[in-house]
C-alpha cells in the first residue's frame, strides 16, 4: 500500500510541476557550487520572466 502511494504522490508531484524546482536545485549546486541557489519564488519569478520574453512558436 505504501509503494502505490509514494507512486500516486510521484506522479502528482511531476504532474504539477513541483520537482521541477528541485532538479533545478542540483543542477544549481552541481554547475555553482560557492553560488547561492534562488529560492523558489526567485526561482519561480526567473522563469516566468523567461517564458514572457520568448517569442511564441507559432508561424502566423
Amino acid at each position: 500500500m505504501r509503494k502505490m502511494l509514494d507512486a500516486v504522490l510521484w506522479y502528482a508531484r511531476e504532474l504539477t510541476g513541483e520537482t521541477e524546482y528541485d532538479r533545478y536545485c542540483e543542477r544549481h549546486r552541481r554547475h555553482h557550487p560557492h553560488a547561492p541557489v534562488p529560492t523558489r519564488r526567485e526561482y519561480q519569478r526567473m522563469r516566468t520572466t523567461q517564458r514572457e520574453c520568448e517569442a511564441p512558436g507559432r508561424c502566423c
